[in-house]
């Protein structure tokens, strides 16, 4: 009996709103051209929108600025600018920034063979404009479940108070 060649299998590409595991996500993430930044929250794919200066590039820049400076000075403490984290089967963030403590100095985190985070590092740093509902909900419970020990938010846009009233 002669066997046909099988056709060669199609990777579909990461759509926003996907429910997938990390293992998945990473195989259609590899797989979808000019992707700039994708992250799995909670089994959930999340693909970023455009960056406007203001409300996220600017910040970003400074808390870049002042981590780098902390980073320089602290021995065994490493800065990572949006990389990718592998913290469980349903969760693979981009944050913006984070520190992690070298595993030689104590720390939490390990580089995988492939360069990539796996665990939870020290501090993350998210600067939230279009993303603050994910950013102080789903991200939040995933980063303190995986074991962050920092987790910082800057929310640079005001958030309408409408429905609730002036204390004072």
């Amino acid at each position: 009996m002669v066997k046909t060649p099988s056709k060669q299998e199609t990777i579909p590409f990461l759509v926003n709103g996907d429910k997938l595991n990390r293992y998945e996500f990473e195989r259609r993430y590899n797989a979808t051209p000019n992707l700039k930044k994708a992250e799995l929250i909670e089994g959930i794919v999340y693909m970023a929108a455009a960056l406007r200066f203001k409300s996220h590039s600017q910040p970003h820049g400074l808390i870049v600025g002042w981590l780098s400076n902390y980073a320089v000075v602290t021995p065994g403490v490493e800065l990572g600018i949006e990389p990718s984290v592998r913290l469980d089967v349903d969760n693979e963030p981009q944050p913006d920034a984070v520190l992690i403590i070298t595993p030689e100095a104590g720390g939490q985190t390990r580089l995988s063979e492939d360069d990539y985070i796996e665990g939870a590092p020290e501090l993350v740093v998210e600067i939230a404009a279009s993303s603050v509902a994910i950013d102080l909900h789903a991200k939040k419970q995933a980063y303190r479940r995986n074991g962050v020990k920092e987790y910082i938010v800057w929310q640079v846009l005001d958030m309408p108070t409408a429905g609730y009233a002036n204390a004072n």
